[in-house]
């Protein structure tokens, strides 16, 4: 039976933290809120828990979980080939909307489906996000509905789509907004902008003159 803990009371978000905390460290899945949309999350590192994610979304392993990060520092031990460009995007947008598409450390074990080498990897503006990856590390995380739906706004939107296949549930209220994250490939020498979303063409541009948009 899932456990749902309203974060917007301190007691509750302390004692649920500690819980999901508990919960990813056993293999289980776990709700969160972010600042673009509700995400489900699982131990980057944990290949089971990786494939439960996946199938509670009704997703294949051609579309690999993203991961996200407490801290920038973090990205030294998971990504390689960081260029400037790609740091000063850190620096202006992180922590926010922005996904960064990067090649990851050839030494990781971990198994987030087909990424062929790359990880997408943000660090989200949300405290109870942040809270929970910086007592934890990095977790594998998803959009919190089953493929094909919309992606929730809310914790209940979140647990009418996914129910029993997760065990913790954190409620952190309604999300400030339900645009997803812009996603941008680092991996090469020219930054490329995959998917726009919360941070505009513009903003991006005013920090990467050079950013590319796939023709």
């Amino acid at each position: 039976m899932p456990r749902r803990y309203d974060c917007t009371d301190a007691a509750d978000r302390k004692h649920g933290l500690r819980e999901a905390v508990s919960a990813i460290r056993r293999g289980d899945l776990v709700v969160l809120p972010t600042d673009t949309l509700y995400g489900v999350g699982a131990d980057a590192f944990n290949k089971r828990a990786v494939g439960d994610l996946l199938e509670a979304k009704g997703r294949g392993r051609n579309m690999p979980s993203p991961v996200l990060v407490g801290s920038p520092n973090t990205l030294h031990g998971l990504v390689t080939g960081m260029t400037d460009s790609a740091w000063e995007l850190v620096d202006a947008f992180w922590p926010g909307g922005l996904t960064l598409v990067a090649r990851h450390q050839p030494s990781l074990t971990w198994d987030l489906g087909e990424t062929r080498g790359t990880v997408a990897v943000r660090m989200p503006l949300h405290p109870v996000a942040l809270e929970l990856l910086k007592d934890f590390g990095p977790v594998a995380v998803s959009s919190a509905n089953l493929t094909g739906e919309a992606a929730p706004q809310n914790c209940d939107a979140a647990q009418r789509m996914l129910g029993d296949s997760v065990a913790v549930y954190l409620d952190g209220g309604p999300t400030p907004s339900d645009v997803p994250s812009s996603i941008v490939d680092i991996t090469g020498d020219v930054p490329v902008l995959l998917r726009p979303g919360a941070v505009s063409e513009e903003e991006l541009r005013s920090v990467v003159p050079d950013l590319e948009t796939p023709h």
